[in-house]
């Protein structure tokens, strides 16, 4: 009788720690998350939520007007002083600019297949230090139905000459001829294309300058018509 009343007491004894050992898991694991059948297994443990900083991801294009179909919507924007500089979007993604690491002093310049739609080309040509005759090849090479998009940047026009002029010219500019030292100018025109030439140009003149030795930034936005033989 004392064997049986003693092994029902540990019984007992084991059954208040098991009920113990639940009731505090539970409690802190969350009693919801147990499933019991005989012992309890965790579904999912509940673990604290650490304070995280959610990075932003900045669109360098903004948002772009809206084209009917069969045209390309762009922004592009000369460089401001030697500080900011340029950019060129198209179809919403930057095609030319400071975080694409394809731009820099002087004329930079996006070729895109009329088309397509299709980025061809890319080039950054010093008109300060640098030489004539790499942006005297680039607009030899660009084709017939190509879109050519360019900004300036700081110094655009001490190394031009002749040659380079008419060549952008050609592509529908009417003001690369009357470009001078650190004016801001930006272009939209393109290798025999005659209908969607766009462009603005400010002078660089000490009473008028936004930033001491240069004018202010200038941008410019719309739609390009697509390419039709």
């Amino acid at each position: 009788m004392g064997r049986m009343q003693t092994s029902s007491a540990v019984i007992r004894g084991l059954c208040i720690i098991w009920f113990a050992v639940f009731v505090i898991a539970a409690f802190v694991l969350n009693a919801s998350d147990f499933n019991v059948k005989g012992i309890f297994f965790p579904r999912e443990l509940r673990v604290p939520q650490l304070n995280t900083v959610t990075k932003v991801k900045i669109d360098p294009c903004g948002k772009l007007k809206l084209c009917p179909d069969e045209q390309f919507s762009f922004s592009i924007s000369s460089g401001a002083a030697s500080v900011v500089q340029p950019k060129i979007c198209l179809q919403n993604q930057l095609i030319l600019g400071n975080p694409n690491k394809n731009s820099g002093v002087g004329i930079n310049i996006a070729v895109v297949n009329g088309k397509t739609g299709k980025v061809q080309d890319t080039g950054n040509f010093d008109m300060y230090g640098g030489e004539i005759e790499p942006l005297i090849k680039f607009l030899k090479t660009i084709e017939k139905g190509s879109v050519v998009l360019i900004a300036s940047f700081d110094e655009p026009a001490t190394k031009l000459n002749s040659e380079a002029r008419k060549l952008i010219a050609d592509l529908g500019s009417s003001a690369i001829n009357s470009i001078g030292f650190r004016d801001n100018w930006i272009f939209v025109g393109g290798k025999g294309i005659t209908s969607s030439h766009m462009e603005k140009l400010i002078k660089n003149k000490p009473g008028t300058n936004k930033y001491d030795g240069w004018p202010e930034m200038i941008e410019l936005d719309g739609c390009i018509p697509q390419y039709m033989e």
